[in-house]
């Protein structure tokens, strides 16, 4: 009798483990890879100082060049921001439109750099990657869960070279305060899981 009471407590421990809130983050993704260089469709913001009336929007076409005033076509796809305002300051100076010109550059989106929210979103896709993008921004730019989400069945898998990991998260956990958000990079794919009712 003794040893049927011993199972019985013993399955209903089980099930309660089996019922509690799964464990997240138990798999290290690889620390995110900042990379800052400009790319086709990437969009950015440039000033010369005492030039106002010159365009300060640009967009970097799909051949990797952009059309700047006076100097013409550069190609910046594969420039890190900086390296684009020094190119451009010394062919303003070398070819003579400015003496010591005061060239200032802001990355407004990377539209070369993208994630993928695919699963229980309301708008799965692929979306630009912005500074400082996150594991919650990034759902929550795809229209947030669906009805039928699992808030604590989220994947996130990220490939930096040759190595590849998923972790598996908890939102809730990231919403309460319970865990921190994960920054993201590009290529990262996020995929809401579906509840078992």
């Amino acid at each position: 009798m003794r040893l049927v009471f011993a199972l019985a407590a013993l399955l209903v421990l089980l099930v309660g483990f089996a019922c509690s809130s799964p464990q997240t983050n138990r798999v290290e993704l690889p620390a995110p890879v900042e990379s800052t260089t400009l790319g086709p469709g990437d969009v950015f913001e440039l000033h010369i100082v005492n030039e106002e009336k010159l365009p300060t929007t640009y967009t970097v076409s799909p051949d990797g060049t952009v059309d700047f005033p006076y100097v013409h076509r550069i190609q910046v796809a594969g420039l890190e921001p900086q390296m684009v305002v020094d190119l451009l300051r010394k062919k303003l100076i070398d070819d003579q439109f400015l003496s010591d010109p005061s060239v200032m550059i802001s990355v407004k989106e990377y539209r070369s750099k993208f994630v993928n929210v695919l699963g229980q979103v309301k708008s799965p896709g692929t979306f630009s990657l912005v500074p400082g993008f996150t594991l919650v921004q990034a759902i929550s730019k795809a229209g947030g869960m669906s009805s039928i989400a699992d808030r604590n069945n989220v994947t996130l898998t990220r490939t930096t070279g040759k190595q590849r990991r998923t972790m598996r998260l908890s939102i809730d956990s990231i919403t309460e305060g319970r865990s921190s958000d994960i920054p993201l990079q590009s290529g990262d794919v996020i995929t809401v899981g579906e509840r078992v009712f």
